[in-house]
């Protein structure tokens, strides 16, 4: 029996998250449901969460409902996997770094427009932020965005053209920037334009950034993801430390099933149960304990020791929203083109 053929009881909303799961039937009357298999196309940093996510969801779905459930993940620079999504990748659900991104491929009518609104906090069950990971002791001495522009450091950021960690990079420097006496689009142009003529190199994406610097060694300091740097510090103990600057962005990166794939391989139910799966305590948890800022009260507190508060730039507030940031600042011809010159 498909997963998502409704059952002749119809559905009922588990305990955990608040899932939608066809009721559970008596095995007397019903074979049990045939295997099946997600794919979730995700942002590039977040190949650990996912792995402990989807053990714990797989393992929820077949107590839960019976069905032995495979997720498959796929992981890139979050603009290059939206794209792939629109050339065809067969996605059941998106995981990206931004809004932007999701928007893009529903604006080709494979997911509705309306995705923001179906889940909640915008459809975003985290939030997280960026700062610096320097190497041990912090040599150069690195505080805050202004001393990444002095003579002879090399910065770490990866492609805004496809990492969507590259685009909250270049957002956080520049509404600090801007945030600075005397401060300007103007003056913030200048900064980042100063800021970029420091980058040797641009990886597509946040991991190969990361890798970049922690395993090749090249750059004095990496604009990461808070996660990436706090699994940088667990994967090489004693040669790096996390700098927070003074301010940064706050960053809710989005989810959404791809309408057009659950429809056609009928799996919306056990899709959407994923994403819900996302705010329940047993995934916020999760979330946390892989170094992501949860949504949930309980797993907020729980690991707010390691999240130190600082003033967060907003899209919205800041910069309009994702279109008119992208337009603006990475679209052909937007600031990032102007700017930058290899």
């Amino acid at each position: 029996m498909s997963l998502t053929t409704p059952s002749r009881r119809g559905f009922i909303t588990a305990a955990a998250g608040g899932i939608a799961a066809p009721a559970i039937l008596s095995s007397r009357a019903f074979a049990a449901p045939a295997p099946v298999t997600l794919l979730n196309v995700s942002y590039d940093p977040t190949r650990e969460l996912y792995k402990a996510v989807n053990a714990a969801y797989v393992d929820y779905w077949k107590t839960s409902v019976g069905q032995a459930l495979t997720i498959n993940q796929s992981h890139g620079g979050s603009g290059a996997q939206s794209r792939s999504v629109i050339d065809g990748l067969q996605a059941d659900v998106v995981t990206l770094a931004l809004a932007y991104d999701i928007d893009a491929i529903s604006d080709r009518g494979l997911i509705a427009k309306n995705w923001q609104t179906r889940l909640p906090q915008n459809a975003a069950p985290y939030t997280s932020t960026i700062v610096f990971l320097v190497k041990k002791g912090n040599p150069w001495k690195i505080r805050d965005w202004g001393d990444l522009v002095r003579p002879g450091i090399e910065v770490i950021t990866p492609n805004p053209k496809t990492s969507g960690g590259a685009r909250w990079n270049f957002l956080a420097a520049w509404a600090w920037a801007l945030r600075q006496p005397g401060g300007t689009p103007a003056t913030a142009k200048a900064f980042v334009q100063r800021l970029y003529k420091q980058v040797p190199i641009l990886d597509t994406g946040a991991r190969g950034a990361t890798l970049s610097f922690t395993q090749r060694g090249i750059g004095d300091v990496l604009l990461a993801w808070e996660n990436e740097a706090y699994l940088s510090l667990a994967e090489y103990p004693g040669k790096f430390d996390i700098v927070t600057p003074s301010m940064s962005v706050l960053a809710e990166p989005p989810v959404s099933v791809v309408d057009k794939v659950v429809d056609r391989r009928k799996t919306r139910t056990v899709a959407q149960g994923y994403l819900n799966f996302l705010y329940s305590p047993r995934a916020q948890d999760i979330i946390g304990a892989q170094h992501y800022r949860p949504r949930n009260p309980q797993a907020a507190a729980k690991y707010a020791s390691k999240f130190p508060k600082i003033p967060l730039a907003t899209i919205d507030a800041d910069f309009g929203g994702w279109r008119k940031a992208q337009a603006t600042f990475f679209a052909d011809g937007g600031v990032f083109d102007q700017i930058y010159r290899p």
